[in-house]
């Protein structure tokens, strides 16, 4: 008799009909095979072998760089649990106007059954996913990013329980190009595209979009947060979550090379992009890092932003459109000062210095398997997830926001997590630079109604016996001269530390309208070449900004309408009154 999952690939099969189906076990000759393919295909090219050993360079369609967040659906039953910031389409009109895009969409290729996992094999927190594809690229990234083949079927094979994705590349029209999620049936379609964020379904559309549905139903957190350790001089390492927005330094902070090491503090890397999140016994909320690998923004990274990611992606790493040199080695703006001579840029097209555009796609990527990451952590695979201690906001700033701040409660934590905006990057297709209000970082990945999900996270700050204290940050403030007043990568150390201390009830602070901010002796700043007038700048809350700002967020909230929590609105009329102290104390 048939499984649950063998029914459903044998339906898909029938409406895409592929030349055949092959079954994925996860093993090493399997992923070779992989390279192998996507070599005979032309557009995907070994890179050195002496200095990057197993690694590859792909090309993708030029059409198809980036999430496309205009085409990503929530197909909820109710076009009110989609909720305003989410592009919605009815079930059953999704299922027919994209059902006949798949309609034939694999034939004459072979269709790929990847079992995978989302978390350790062994934990509790770690849910099952199958992705169907008939991209030979997605199987061997998703042998990165996710736990695949037996491993998964073992255990999809106790419980039945599993996430189905069907994924075709269809024709890389991007007029018929879409990622669809059935939230009530936990089910996920894409077609028309090749890219990581779309078309590796265990990503953003599982461990995310679904996965937030789940977790509001099931009483837990699946967020887009980096998870790191911080170690401090006696050896006891305290564990942070935090959320930025895409391609604004999670990889970087999460892998940070500490200034501070000399002193004792070191930073360990749990994961790079995505938590999961539960209450322990211990009445800790406790994280896993549900990914394998780390799916990183390649333009910018380079020796002193992120070092520990260069050592780990010299073997054994998928690089997608970046520049490949004369000597057959990856290349991007920002990994060196001067670009290689004799270089080809992301489409195989040779530079010059008169070149005009850039060498590598803006959003560029390399995959590469997190264990190599030269400071994972310890416990980066432990079935019990490590205990949270503080959450942290924040994304780019140009002005306005504060190097840091801590919230005044739980409550106006998540009105600041609620209201945080951030400066638009190359990560989304769209415009560049343009301020947006990203909830959480989470605006292209909640699954549900936002203001549900504001709701959500102001219950479980209330089933946390121990929750964790929640700050906002901001690397990328600039001084009136236009340059970024603070130095961030392996500097930022100083701030967790201050947060740290935060935790451990000892840093000092002021209260201000928008929360506790650090005196101008409370940040660690020895060694650091910065003036006392430019901290004071970094610390600044500006009571003319706030008050517009607090305005803005006031209209941001109203397009949640009546799911948008009472409690925020109340933190938002807090602030105002906290801004204007004359007036508040008129009325």
């Amino acid at each position: 008799m048939a499984t649950p999952l063998e029914d459903w690939v044998d339906s898909a099969a029938r409406m895409t009909r592929p030349k055949q189906v092959v079954w994925c076990d996860g093993s090493e000759n399997e992923a070779q095979q992989m390279t192998e393919k996507l070599i005979a295909e032309g557009r995907t090219f070994r890179l050195n072998e002496e200095t990057y050993p197993n690694c590859i360079l792909h090309r993708s369609d030029p059409s198809d760089v980036a999430r496309t967040e205009q085409v990503t659906f929530i197909c909820s039953r109710r076009q009110e649990d989609a909720g305003p910031t989410n592009n919605w389409m009815e079930p059953g009109e999704a299922k027919q106007k994209v059902g006949d895009l798949f309609k034939g969409a694999m034939n004459g290729r072979t269709m790929y059954v990847v079992p995978y996992l989302m978390g350790p094999a062994d934990s509790p927190m770690t849910r099952a996913g199958v992705e169907v594809t008939d991209s030979p690229y997605v199987v061997a990234s998703m042998h990165i990013m996710a736990r695949i083949g037996k491993i998964a079927l073992d255990r999809i094979g106790k419980t039945n329980e599993f996430v189905p994705g069907l994924h075709s590349l269809g024709d890389l029209d991007p007029t018929r190009r879409f990622v669809l999620h059935f939230p009530e049936e936990k089910l996920i379609w894409s077609v028309g595209s090749g890219y990581g964020g779309n078309a590796l379904l265990g990503k953003k559309c599982f461990a995310l979009r679904i996965a937030s549905w789940m977790a509001r139903e099931q009483g837990w957190l699946a967020e887009h947060m980096l998870i790191l350790g911080l170690e401090d001089p006696s050896g006891k390492v305290s564990y942070m979550a935090a959320a930025f927005p895409s391609a604004c330094g999670k990889t970087n902070l999460a892998m940070m090379v500490s200034a501070l090491e000399d002193s004792g503090y070191r930073v360990w890397t749990v994961g790079d992009d995505i938590a999961w999140m539960q209450v322990g016994p211990d009445g800790y909320l406790h994280a896993i890092n549900p990914e394998a690998g780390f799916f990183g923004v390649a333009p910018g990274t380079n020796e002193h932003t992120n070092p520990n990611v260069m050592t780990a992606l010299k073997q054994n790493t998928i690089f997608t459109n970046v520049a490949m040199t004369a000597s057959r080695e990856p290349w991007w703006e920002g990994m060196t000062a001067e670009m290689p001579a004799g270089t080809v840029d992301w489409q195989g097209r040779k530079m010059s210095a008169a070149s005009k555009g850039a060498a590598a796609q803006p959003n560029s990527r390399y995959t590469v398997p997190a264990q190599q990451a030269p400071r994972i952590s310890p416990r980066w695979e432990d079935p019990g997830g490590v205990p949270i201690s503080a959450f942290i906001f924040g994304g780019r700033r140009s002005r306005v926001a504060p190097l840091v701040y801590e919230s005044l409660s739980w409550q106006h934590g998540v009105f600041m997590g609620a209201s945080m905006a951030s400066e638009t990057t190359a990560a989304i297709t769209g415009q560049v630079g343009i301020r947006r209000r990203d909830p959480m970082a989470m605006l292209p990945f909640c699954g549900y109604n936002m203001g549900d999900y504001f709701r959500h996270w102001l219950e479980m700050g209330q089933r946390i016996p121990h929750p964790p204290k929640i700050f906002h940050v901001n690397w990328f403030r600039k001084g009136s001269n236009g340059k970024y007043l603070w130095p961030g990568f392996g500097e930022n150390v100083r701030v967790l530390k201050w947060i740290l201390d935060r935790v451990e009830r000892k840093g000092k602070a002021s209260e201000t309208p928008i929360g506790f901010v650090p005196t101008a002796d409370a940040l660690t700043l020895d060694g650091l070449d910065i003036s006392s007038a430019t901290i004071q700048e970094l610390l600044a809350v500006d009571i003319a900004e706030w008050q517009k700002e607090a305005e803005e967020i006031g209209i941001f909230f109203k397009k949640f309408g009546k799911s948008l929590p009472a409690e925020l609105r109340e933190e938002q009329a807090h602030l105002t009154e906290r801004l204007n102290p004359v007036t508040s104390a008129k009325g």
